[in-house]
Formats: structure tokens, C-alpha cells, sequence
């Protein structure tokens, strides 16, 4: 039981406060220790342990300068800019970025995502076409908000399997071939373009019923 005490120090510190780096760094040091590791074995293994998942850390990096960019106006620039196109709707925005992703993913290319294309990008220009420079209903924003992430999960969703190296693919391979069924991943990504494409056409439905929505709602505000 004793070796179980990097939880409690992990769980003391939090509830404490404590800068969780640190936290984490000292139950990592006291389990080792305790499980019988020298010093310099326990930064071995925090150092292996870092080396071989420094790519996660790529995504930690992306919050920052996210958050960089929207203290300089980023979400101001995309709201102004697409309020100021003629023909650009809430439903629009969302259908070309839904597009966007499936191609892209469609290629391999993980060019999107909530936190660095959906909040910071994606739902101001919706917002932005929506109300044409003026203030929108809280309420209305959350539902503009919501509908920029479905777009971003419907392109995501239904575009990368159309890649014939995507992680789905591979497991269903994976699946199928232990199960004597052997199957081709040229072939799976073929059959994932209908899909997609009906997909699409869905989604696009819905959003332009968003926006037929969307404007009596200003105009029930407006009167």
C-alpha cells in the first residue's frame, strides 16, 4: 500500500493548490523511491518518459498561442471580416469550414480543431455574419457556438475515414483480418465517400434551417 502514495500526494496537492508540475514531479519522485529506484533511476525514467511523448505536448503549446491571438483581436478580425461580406451567412461559414475539414482530413491533413480553428475562428465569423456588426442574443451566440463545433465534429467524423491511413481504418483492418476477414483499405476508404457525402448534404440542410431560424429570431427580437 505504501507504493500507492504518489496518489495522495497527487490528490493532497491538488486540493491544496500546489502548482501541479511540481505536484506531480514530487508523487513521481516518492513512488519511485518507495518502489526501491534510486535518484538518478527516477529522472531517467521522467526523462525517458518525457522524450517519448513530447509530441503531446504539441497540443498543450496550441492554448497559449491561441489565447495570444485572441488577446490581440483575433476573434474581432474574423467577426469584422465576415460581416463585412454580402451573402455570408451563419449556415454558410459553418458549411464551408464543415467542407474544409472533410477535405483535408480526407488527405491526412489535420488542419482543425475546437480550440485552435472552432472558438477562436470558426464561431466569431459565424456570429459575425449572423449579426451583420450589432449584438446578438446570449442564448442565440450559444446556439451559433454550438453549431460552429457540430461542424467541426461532422467534418472531422466523417472525413478522416475516407483516409486510407487514418487510426479507424486501421483498427477495423486490424479487426477484421484477426477475424478471417481479411479486407483492402483502399476499398473501406472508397466505401467512406458516400458516407461522407451524405453527411455533407445533411448538414448543410441543417444549417441552412439554422439560419432560416436564426433570422426570426432577430426579427421576433427586433420588433
Amino acid at each position: 500500500m505504501i507504493k500507492l502514495v504518489g496518489v495522495v500526494i497527487v490528490v493532497v496537492g491538488l486540493l491544496l493548490r500546489f502548482n501541479p508540475l511540481l505536484v506531480v514531479l514530487v508523487a513521481g519522485f516518492a513512488t519511485g523511491l518507495v518502489g526501491g529506484m534510486g535518484p538518478m533511476e527516477v529522472l531517467e525514467a521522467l526523462g525517458n518518459a518525457f522524450v517519448t511523448n513530447r509530441y503531446m505536448s504539441l497540443f498543450v503549446l496550441t492554448l497559449p498561442v491561441i489565447g495570444v491571438l485572441e488577446r490581440h483581436g483575433l476573434k474581432e478580425q474574423a467577426e469584422g471580416f465576415v460581416s463585412s461580406l454580402k451573402g455570408a451567412t451563419a449556415g454558410r461559414v459553418m458549411m464551408l469550414y464543415m467542407l474544409f475539414r472533410q477535405l483535408t482530413c480526407a488527405v491526412g491533413l489535420q488542419l482543425g480543431g475546437h480550440p485552435t480553428f472552432v472558438r477562436p475562428i470558426v464561431a466569431p465569423m459565424a456570429e459575425g455574419a449572423l449579426s451583420k456588426g450589432g449584438e446578438l442574443d446570449p442564448d442565440l451566440s450559444d446556439r451559433v457556438r454550438a453549431m460552429a463545433a457540430s461542424a467541426e465534429n461532422y467534418g472531422n467524423f466523417f472525413g478522416q475515414l475516407i483516409f486510407i491511413a487514418s487510426g479507424g481504418l486501421l483498427l477495423i483492418k486490424g479487426v477484421m483480418d484477426q477475424a478471417g476477414h481479411p479486407v483492402d483499405l483502399m476499398r473501406m476508404g472508397m466505401y467512406a465517400v458516400p458516407t461522407a457525402v451524405c453527411a455533407f448534404a445533411m448538414a448543410a440542410l441543417r444549417f441552412h434551417l439554422f439560419d432560416l431560424s436564426a433570422k426570426r429570431d432577430l426579427e421576433r427580437g427586433g420588433n
